[in-house]
């Protein structure tokens, strides 16, 4: 069953929030929307089929890397004291 908190009543008693994400997905509100969703790490390991967070965090690293930025171009003129 979810849960809704505010933020505020997030801050001020984290254990609750962690309790009840026991028995379902706790979502945190910031003025009234939907910001965050606190999950226990068996149901977060269930929605990512069993992979570790580093593993599905991770990127592949290409061979490599060309980058080559343009020149910024900065052009001056004198001050208008008039």
């Amino acid at each position: 069953m979810p849960t809704t908190m505010s933020s505020r009543e997030f801050n001020q008693d984290a254990s609750r929030a962690k309790r009840a994400a026991k028995s379902g997905p706790v979502f945190i509100t910031d003025r009234g929307q939907p910001q965050h969703v606190l999950l226990s790490i068996e149901e977060y390991q269930r929605l990512v089929g069993g992979r570790r967070i580093v593993d599905v965090l991770a990127m592949p690293v290409p061979e490599t890397i060309e980058f080559d930025p343009p020149k910024a171009v900065i052009a001056t003129r004198p001050a208008d004291f008039d």
